[in-house]
């Protein structure tokens, strides 16, 4: 990995972040290249904002592994073959330290030009004027669903555009359901209980040291699916929580019923499992029948695990008043409030989304991709893995009614509270109804915080 700080200038007229949670609020600055006005001037717009000036830097900050880093710099390096006025400085680390060092950044008034966001995170960001309304610069979004645009907006303002979508996921080994001796689940009419049947029997028909699943307790999404599916949701429109304690208690209920009939490993290798990612999970090692993943994870866990695998819809999705399956925005572009060059900035994440070349070049790593032209361009260059993926997706699509709200402020505390309180659950410290009630009870106050 390279050194992310070589190559950073420091900026004019950035001040110290006054935030407590460390996110500077600052104000929008708003110009472009040539002396165009961008409509979003300084001082409440009274005033124009100053023409930038070029040849300039801008800063872009992502996570990822490294094949994602060298694909990352192959776009920016097309980019700046276009726009050779504009230096893409790259800015980059794991998802581990990601939001540490963003943190840091913008607290010393340092905030990258371009930053990718995800969905726990962008609330905390947008509330603090740390991201521009991306409505208010030039980037065509034409080609996007309106409910996928819909993922990074916030009281009418875009404070993020997706990269790409995914889905949460079931991914299934039919080779370890063959030498079990049970057949694949039919996931357009299978329910939770048919879940707990299924993987049971696997466990039973495998043999000792492979399990019919693993558990997937940690993620809340699988929580937002079984919320949707019982016309709930995990998040309300207004920043609330909008699931009820009885469903938060069944969910958490499933992986005890699981243990119990051997369906799943014990607690304690559960989080061994869990901590392992996906290379190292249940499915990557041919040490499990099924898993809940990200869809674009299924070529990590095909890849691990030498099997071909195939994805399945989530148990009750005819089971409820609604399905619950949705499409993920699998991350966000953003642009800094206070980048001195928010025309250059926009330009470049409009050749993110919209350029070809650089959908060739990314394909499916940031999911999916957003806008639906460039998708379609990339389904013949895609590998037999990514395009079982993208089949996938399209099937699916006439199934999902909608896209849950963006996340409130503070539910970026969600995925440590899913873990501990999960964690507390497999070790039988709490029971599934007392989980539910310390779970309503701490995610409330975080995001009341």
């Amino acid at each position: 990995m390279s050194n992310t700080g070589n190559g950073l200038r420091t900026r004019r007229g950035k001040r110290l972040a006054a935030s407590a949670a460390g996110i500077a609020a600052v104000a929008l600055t708003l110009a472009g290249c040539g002396g165009g006005d961008s409509g979003m001037g300084g001082s409440g717009g009274d005033e124009p904002a100053a023409a930038e000036e070029c040849p300039c830097e801008i800063r872009f900050a992502w996570w990822g592994s490294d094949t994602r880093h060298e694909s990352t710099e192959q776009i920016i390096e097309a980019f700046e073959a276009e726009n050779p006025d504009i230096t893409v400085v790259p800015d980059f680390t794991d998802w581990d330290g990601y939001w540490d060092k963003l943190a840091t950044s913008v607290a010393a008034g340092d905030t990258p030009d371009v930053i990718t966001q995800e969905e726990r995170y962008i609330s905390d960001y947008s509330t603090k004027n740390v991201l521009a309304d991306l409505s208010q610069l030039d980037i065509d979004t034409s080609k996007v669903d309106d409910s996928v645009l819909a993922g990074g907006q916030i009281d009418g303002a875009q404070y993020g555009i997706p990269t790409g979508i995914n889905a949460y996921a079931f991914v299934a080994d039919p080779e370890i359901f063959a030498d079990a001796g049970v057949e694949l689940p039919d996931d357009t009419t299978w329910t939770w209980e048919d879940y707990v049947t299924t993987a049971n029997a696997v466990s039973k028909g495998a043999g000792e040291g492979v399990w019919g699943t693993q558990d997937y307790g940690f993620n809340e999404a699988g929580l937002n699916v079984m919320a949707r599916q019982r016309g709930e949701t995990l998040f309300t429109p207004e920043g609330e929580l909008g699931v009820s304690e009885q469903t938060v208690a069944d969910f958490f209920q499933v992986s005890l019923d699981l243990m119990e009939g051997g369906g799943q490993p014990d607690a304690a290798r559960t989080v061994e499992y869990q901590a392992a990612g996906p290379e190292g999970s249940l499915l990557g090692t041919n040490q499990g029948a099924m898993g809940v993943w990200w869809t674009n994870q299924l070529g990590a866990l095909t890849d691990s695990s030498g099997h071909e695998l195939e994805l399945l819809r989530l148990p009750g999705e005819t089971q409820g008043e609604r399905t619950g399956m949705y499409y993920k925005p699998a991350m966000f572009y953003s642009v800094s409030a206070d980048t001195e060059y928010p025309e250059s900035s926009a330009k470049f994440v409009d050749f993110l989304l919209n350029s070809q070349e650089a959908a060739d070049i990314m394909l499916t790593d940031r999911g999916l991709p957003a806008n639906t032209e460039v998708r379609e361009g990339i389904l013949g260059d895609l590998s037999p893995t990514d395009q079982k993926m993208a089949d996938f997706m399209a099937d699916i699509e006439d199934e999902i009614v909608d896209t849950p709200p963006v996340p409130p402020h503070g539910s970026a505390e969600l995925a440590d509270i899913m873990e501990r309180v999960n964690t507390d659950v497999l070790f039988e410290r709490i029971t599934p109804e007392e989980a539910a009630t310390q779970f309503m009870e701490e995610v409330t106050a975080a995001i009341a915080g």
